[in-house]
């Protein structure tokens, strides 16, 4: 994941975009790459897979993107939330046997 993280910043870095990166344009951003992601299913069930590829990795980018500017570490805030997540939501067993 750092590798991929750093890969991105260098990215971002080479190109001078950080002073456009703020929370606020970075949330907004995955906001508009979500919804182009979800436009490919609006209309039915079938769907190009290398588009929605395409459109679930700018969601990451910019996710990885906004995680840095909070100095937020993107495993970590998954984990947490994955916790708090298996507390809300536990496992039970309704199997029949």
């Amino acid at each position: 994941m750092d590798e991929l993280r750093d890969e991105i910043i260098k990215f971002q870095k080479e190109r001078d975009w950080k002073k456009f990166h703020t929370p606020e344009n970075l949330a907004k951003s995955i906001s508009i790459e979500a919804a182009e992601l979800l436009e490919h299913f609006q209309w039915g069930k079938e769907y190009d897979i290398d588009e929605v590829a395409d459109e679930l990795a700018d969601v990451l980018n910019y996710c990885i993107l906004m995680a840095d500017a909070l100095d937020l570490d993107v495993k970590e805030i998954v984990l947490n939330k994955m916790e708090k997540n298996a507390l809300k939501y536990p496992v039970i067993n309704n199997l029949k046997e």
